[in-house]
């Protein structure tokens, strides 16, 4: 049997990864204060604060992997969660200002007045297009805006709204968005690769978005416009409870397939005694640039009925065209590529019954 020894321990736990940052344990630094005593081991595994609810799948793995070394007959793991250290996101590392165990204050400060959620129930239907286009159109407007990509599994708005890097420090924990068209914007797709696909359960999941809304230096806005996923799970519901929501828009096609899933993310805004500020309706017909014929490609005035029948104002309807796909994906948002086409004047319309609805506008600014 090969005598125990701390080289043998950690090349053994260098098989555990941090899902959250795709490096073994090791190499992040994490395992502390390694004892060995006979056949038994005990060290911690060390992170930032928030994380420390999130870390018992890879605390798990890490006992496993010690008890599975030669000559280990039990192993004790623990997590130790502190405020001071270094911030690390992805395969990267934020420093941070530490003076013994006492995290600097926040160089920037973070006052946001309201919080707009843009959701749908289904998948498809360009609520994120929806969101990148009003956000834009109410900084147009006046407003300072920011926009938190909360679609952690597939997040688009870095993308949309065509920004890339990673977000700099900005002293404590805190990190600085990144910003384009006057749009403050915080995204996991920022935070790790485009093609890294996220694998993580609920609790994973809500200590990074508690990070992406905590630790993030936004700055004094108007408004922080939240592009929810699709459906109605942990994140909205989490979301919901994390954040004074001013209101919720909700989008859709025409289409009844669509308008299903709608029904059930109404219901979830109800039960969460979150407001509806109303819908929009998106790829409401499609207009022949020759003949000027209409098509009503997914179906014709589904949305508009719906939310007719349940008294929710129908706050516009958006026409399909490929302008405003290549615009999304080449990073140059309808509302600012062609700010004359009836789409990008129909966003801006919305963003200004948004303001009169949601009392986005501060009365210092008005």
């Amino acid at each position: 049997m090969t005598a125990l020894s701390e080289e043998l321990i950690l090349a053994a736990l260098a098989s555990v990864q941090d899902p959250s940052q795709g490096r073994d344990i090791v190499a992040l630094g994490m395992v502390s204060g390694l004892q060995i005593k006979d056949s038994n081991i005990s060290f911690a595994l060390a992170v930032p604060a928030h994380r420390g609810p999130a870390m018992e799948p890879v605390r798990r793995a890490a006992e496993k992997a010690a008890l599975a070394i030669d000559g280990v007959t039990s192993a004790t793991v623990v997590v130790t969660a502190h405020s001071g250290g270094n911030l690390r996101i992805g395969n990267d590392e934020l420093e941070t200002q530490v003076d013994e165990g006492t995290v600097t204050e926040k160089v920037l400060e973070s006052k946001v007045r309201r919080f707009v959620a843009v959701a749908s129930g289904k998948g498809g239907v360009g609520k994120s297009t929806t969101a990148v286009n009003l956000a834009i159109a109410l900084q147009l407007a006046g407003l300072q805006v920011g926009l938190l990509d909360a679609d952690v599994y597939g997040p688009s708005q870095p993308r949309m709204l065509g920004v890339s890097g990673r977000p700099a420090a900005a002293g404590g924990d805190m990190v600085k968005p990144l910003e384009n068209y006057g749009i403050q914007l915080m995204s996991m797709g920022l935070l790790v690769p485009d093609d890294t696909a996220m694998i993580w359960r609920g609790p994973m999941v809500q200590s990074a978005l508690t990070q992406m809304l905590d630790s993030v230096a936004w700055g004094v806005l108007d408004v922080i416009i939240i592009d929810l996923p699709p459906g109605t799970g942990d994140i909205q519901i989490s979301l919901a409870q994390q954040v004074s929501l001013a209101g919720a828009v909700i989008v859709s096609t025409p289409q009844d397939i669509a308008l299903l899933d709608v029904v059930k993310a109404l219901t979830m805004f109800e039960k969460a005694e979150v407001p509806v500020l109303g819908m929009v309706q998106n790829m409401a017909h499609w207009q022949c640039p020759d003949c000027g014929r209409k098509d009503y490609i997914f179906g014709d005035g589904g949305a508009a009925r719906e939310a007719e029948k349940r008294g929710i104002e129908l706050l516009g309807e958006i026409p399909l065209s490929m302008a405003v796909r290549t615009g999304s994906d080449s990073g140059t948002p309808i509302v600012v590529a062609e700010p004359h086409s009836e789409q990008a004047k129909t966003y801006r319309t919305i963003a200004k019954r948004l303001i009169e609805v949601a009392k986005l506008r501060s009365e210092e600014s008005e």
